[in-house]
């Protein structure tokens, strides 16, 4: 199995740090610095098809979990804490439950156990329409996603996906076709019998729709011991949105 690309920083207990859907390691370089300060040695990782990593056929939960395990036997990381954000939530809430003899902590960023239907239709559209033979600077790139995106923060959030394959030859990091039609997986559920006893914090952003109070008892019947907790001012990319306060209160909850 391929090694999961990562950038490691610092030295201290192994917080290791999955990205959301289309994101990437380099999303979490500012908090990772800031959790190196204090003692980690923070992994930061591209899961599959996304950021440096590898590009697979292959993609759901399981193997998302299967690529951590290998990433983790590789460095030979056998007590982690793990901090997943939407979809790395996910992948880090499957890996918690398969591999709980590895973990320490276990921190989900805006994301819970249950079914998520497909809803990032649009942004994976806009981004599979792109024609790079003719799209030759990251303005054009960004103004053609302007006619389908118009959110300026979305499309920042996507074009850090850009970089010149080759001279004057722009492409997506990400293997945008495979995810196209991968959604139904990205959104699943985890499974019905998964059970993790350890730590955990479920970390929702007070402006997101991701984790409502009807979705506490099943995070609770997965992880016994979760807390919830609220970020202010912030929607689904809270981390980013409010990154002090995100720190602040991840940081509380990792050394307790």
């Amino acid at each position: 199995m391929p090694l999961l690309h990562s950038r490691i920083i610092g030295e201290g207990t192994p917080l290791v740090i999955l990205h959301g859907f289309l994101g990437m390691s380099d999303n979490w370089k500012t908090l990772g610095n800031r959790y190196a300060a204090e003692g980690y040695q923070v992994h930061l990782v591209d899961q599959r098809n996304h950021g440096r990593s590898f590009h697979s056929e292959d993609f759901d939960y399981t193997y998302l979990s299967e690529d951590l395990l290998g990433y983790c036997d590789h460095y030979s990381l056998d007590n982690i804490d793990l901090l997943g954000h939407s979809m790395g939530g996910k992948t880090a809430m499957q890996f918690a439950t398969e591999h709980p003899k590895r973990m320490l902590k276990l921190l989900v960023a805006d994301i819970s156990p249950k079914y998520y239907p497909p809803h990032h239709q649009t942004i994976v559209d806009a981004l599979a329409k792109l024609d790079f033979s003719v799209l030759t600077s990251r303005k054009e790139v960004d103004n053609a996603l302007a006619e389908d995106l118009p959110e300026m923060g979305i499309r920042q959030f996507l074009l850090k996906n850009l970089y010149w394959k080759e001279p004057k030859k722009l492409a997506l990091r990400c293997h945008i076709d495979v995810l196209k039609n991968r959604m139904e997986e990205i959104g699943d559920h985890i499974d019905t019998t998964a059970h993790f006893d350890g730590p955990t914090l479920f970390l929702r952003g007070d402006r997101s729709e991701y984790i409502q109070p009807a979705d506490i008892p099943e995070i609770q019947r997965h992880f016994p011991l979760a807390q919830v907790e609220t970020t202010a001012n912030a929607g689904h990319w809270l981390h980013a949105e409010n990154p002090n306060q995100f720190f602040e209160k991840s940081l509380h909850f990792l050394n307790s």
